[in-house]
């Protein structure tokens, strides 16, 4: 029984210090620091054995759920304004590091070689973000084509700035809007869903109709404690997709991710 309070005085202390930490960060500056070292400690806090351990035992509780729904939303939004301010001082401070971005970098080098993206692939990126560590390096450390779609506009125009910086503005190309705007992704050979992305069945079921056969769409997403940084995802899928759970090889990565191809279709 005490573990469950230790989890609900977790999960409500890590949610008050994130929540008054962006709050304050709006009001100096220098709070953007903290704010992402308190992100951190929620990432470590996700793969810790005994929190899991905690989570497995308790989650089903009405009053662990609460907790967990308001803590990811916290979470979200604090890391939209970190990923912001990160932009922002991408010009002065080159491009900032910490476990949170060092641990989606490492996480970006697994995928790409596991799904074949190369100089040929053209690449959609559904989320992308104001800091599109994702783009970024597949674009740097492969060759390919990188769009980045995102439904904030300020956090489009930041990661153009990013990208000039990193000296790829012509291999990332910026769209704002939702998947269902009429934008042309037949050539996408490789798509990603972030896993900061809520409807992300409703965004395969569109992808389903623009996109061409053997495009693979990689799904990032978080269950269980890790869903308190991410938003879940259940593999029920409809329609002609081949799918595979796909193993990280970084034991401490902050989301999951499902891999689904485009089968073509079987005419009779």
């Amino acid at each position: 029984m005490k573990e469950k309070y230790e989890l609900l005085c977790s999960l409500k202390v890590i949610e008050v210090e994130i929540a008054e930490l962006a709050r304050y960060a709006k009001e100096f500056d220098g709070c953007y620091d903290l704010l992402k070292s308190k992100l951190d400690d929620l990432c470590a806090f996700i793969n810790h054995e005994e929190n899991i351990l905690k989570w497995d035992q308790w989650s089903a509780l009405e009053e662990v759920q609460e907790l967990s729904e308001q803590l990811r939303e916290t979470s979200v939004n604090a890391l939209c304004d970190v990923e912001k301010y990160q932009s922002i001082r991408a010009q002065q401070a080159g491009l900032p590091v910490g476990q949170y971005v060092s641990a989606l970098a490492q996480s970006v080098r697994d995928e790409y070689h596991n799904f074949g993206i190369h100089s040929e692939s053209n690449v959609l990126f559904i989320g992308s973000g104001a800091f599109p560590t994702t783009a970024l390096t597949i674009a740097k450390e492969t060759g390919a084509n990188v769009i980045c779609l995102d439904i904030d506009q300020e956090a489009i125009e930041l990661s153009k700035v990013v990208a000039r910086q990193s000296g790829l503005e012509n291999q990332i190309a910026f769209l704002h809007g939702d998947i269902n705007a009429q934008h042309d992704f037949q050539t996408i050979t490789h798509v990603f869903i972030a896993s900061l992305v809520k409807d992300k069945h409703e965004v395969i079921e569109v992808l389903k109709e623009k996109v061409w056969e053997g495009t693979k769409v990689i799904v990032r997403f978080g269950n269980g404690l890790k869903s308190i940084f991410n938003y879940p995802f259940d593999d029920i899928i409809t329609g002609n997709w081949l799918k595979r759970s796909v193993p990280h090889l970084n034991s401490d990565s902050i989301y999951e991710t499902l891999v689904l191809e485009k089968e073509s279709k079987v005419l009779i």
